[in-house]
């Protein structure tokens, strides 16, 4: 299981991003996907989940409304665009997967609020 993600960076409050998440090793189309955000000294939280079909959705209160996970099955690929940011959005942004009993993870990618 690979887990790759891109599109992070800094930006000003109030402004978007588009996060992307490049899977590889597993059947994509049949696990579910989720991003998680861990800011400095603070634990890592569930972000927003999306089902394998991408039929269902669910997300953090603090990010409802803002923030949008979706899924290319075909590229094997999870979004998450980010609108309406500000200053407490700052983390590093993980990609997930739950497969048999265990959390897959990728690299992160840094998301900075800042003006």
């Amino acid at each position: 299981v690979q887990l790759v993600e891109s599109g992070g960076g800094l930006v000003q409050p109030g402004g978007s991003l588009r996060l992307s998440c490049a899977a590889s090793g597993f059947p994509f189309s049949s696990y579910a996907m989720s991003w998680y955000r861990q800011a400095p000294k603070k634990a890592r939280e569930l972000v927003a989940f999306i089902a394998r079909a991408g039929d269902s959705t669910k997300y953090a209160d603090s990010v409802k409304g803002r923030f949008t996970i979706s899924r290319d099955n075909a590229k094997n690929t999870v979004y998450l665009q980010m609108n309406r940011l500000n200053v407490e959005d700052t983390a590093v942004y993980y990609c997930n997967t739950f497969q048999w009993g265990r959390n897959y993870w990728g690299q992160g990618t840094q998301v900075t609020v800042s003006s």
